[in-house]
């Protein structure tokens, strides 16, 4: 194996994905799920000098956890614009960006590559769990901030789930 391809690339690809897919739903969720993970690990060698390596630091990780909570009540605001307007939509393409160049490096890979995977797993899963929510609602005659709970729920324990995969 190369240096740029130290492990498998499912080995990069899934987790990259996943994080991201996180963002998809809410955006600051898969960013805060890498941080806490990266803060509990010795800093990958990869990172030591990376600008990407504040992701790694338990400060970073904490002040993550505040804005997933504001976020978790933020999304169930009547004025809240929905997650695919342009800017909303930016915000998680940018986060997803982040945790796929962040998940790649750590595991000897491609900035550039884990990039566009997480920018475009987050921008997929955007999409997918805007009109997941929707279809669910009208369907149930649900009013959408009960199955946006419901969604938070998924998302925290998938984050957890996620980032506890990572550590075996």
């Amino acid at each position: 194996m190369t240096a740029s391809s130290a492990q498998p690339r499912g080995a990069k690809f899934w987790p990259a994905l996943g994080f991201a897919a996180l963002a998809g739903s809410r955006a600051t969720s898969g960013p805060a799920f890498l941080s806490q993970y990266l803060s509990q690990q010795a800093l990958a060698p990869a990172l030591a000098g990376s600008p990407l390596r504040f992701l790694a630091k338990p400060g970073v990780a904490t002040a993550l956890k505040f804005l997933i909570a504001g976020e978790l009540v933020g999304d169930k605001l009547p004025n809240t614009p929905n997650r695919i307007v342009p800017q909303q939509l930016g915000v998680r393409a940018a986060s997803g960006a982040l945790i796929g160049a962040t998940v790649y490096k750590t595991k000897g890979g491609s900035l550039a590559g884990g990039a566009l995977v997480g920018a475009l797993g987050a921008v997929a899963a955007t999409y997918l769990t805007f009109y997941l929510r929707k279809t669910i609602s009208e369907k149930t005659n649900t009013n959408t901030s009960l199955i946006g709970a419901g969604e938070d729920a998924l998302v925290l324990g998938l984050g957890a789930a996620l980032a506890k995969s990572q550590a075996n």
